[in-house]
């Protein structure tokens, strides 16, 4: 299968053209950066596109590479239900995959997909995200899709809002809220990708956390998708979809 990476020259970029490199079954046919222009000819022949860029390119490079006609596999985070229905609409038409991932870190996919299992059964939950002090968001587009699939199973379990008495919180101590969900954020030199997700009932505590110590942790998850994204029309959300997790 023939492979480009768009934004090969970033950190996850670099990664994933050494690992598409090394795959027997791949073979890497473009790297394209910020100021290379998208098109069938640039591609040279690829058939699926990886792109890790920022998250202000990324929705005119994934349409942009629809167009080229390549599946697409994105790791870029940013995106809003809008912008993701508007790249559903525009796969579909064209006949091609997309996913789209928060994460590629199958341990991370994990977290998540647990999460959502152990929601509906703890009175409380918080988020802990923390990272290199390089990265440009916050919080995570991982720890917004764990807390926004947690919300979802609470509010399918009928539960109330977490208990908290917090009545003054000037300086924000109580970190962001997603969907009614709190998420901390820490940027610390010498991490690179992790999360802890902390459920608590009365005399009893749940932590489900992950680490991803290397980028090359997230390369499994990336060739699965590379793989798999061109199997099916449209758009997919989250890895979880191509690990079979019931």
């Amino acid at each position: 299968m023939k492979v480009a990476v768009v934004g090969a020259r970033g950190r996850m970029g670099a990664t994933v053209v050494q690992a598409v490199e090394n795959a027997p079954d791949l073979e890497l046919v473009a790297q394209l950066d910020a100021a290379d222009t998208i098109s069938a000819q640039t591609l040279n022949g690829a058939e699926v596109a990886v792109e890790f860029t920022v998250p202000s390119q990324t929705d005119d490079n994934v349409h942009a590479l629809l167009d080229a006609g390549v599946h697409v596999v994105v790791g870029t985070t940013g995106w809003t239900p809008e912008r993701l229905a508007h790249v559903d609409e525009h796969a579909q038409r064209l006949g091609k995959g997309v996913l789209i991932a928060p994460n590629f870190s199958i341990s991370a996919v994990l977290v998540m997909h647990f999460s959502k299992q152990a929601a509906a059964l703890f009175e409380s939950v918080e988020i802990i995200e923390l990272h290199h002090p390089n990265k440009v968001d916050a919080p995570s587009g991982t720890a917004m899709s764990t807390a926004a699939g947690i919300a979802q199973a609470r509010a399918a379990a009928q539960l109330p809002p977490c208990p908290d008495a917090t009545e003054d919180d000037a300086l924000g101590a109580r970190g962001a809220v997603v969907d009614g969900i709190n998420v901390h954020a820490v940027r610390l030199r010498g991490l690179n990708a992790h999360e802890e997700v902390i459920f608590g009932n009365p005399g009893e505590q749940l932590v489900l956390r992950q680490d991803s110590f290397d980028r090359e942790s997230f390369m499994p998850g990336v060739l699965l998708a590379v793989r798999k994204v061109g199997n099916e029309a449209g758009l997919t959300f989250g890895l979880e979809s191509y690990l079979n997790l019931k």
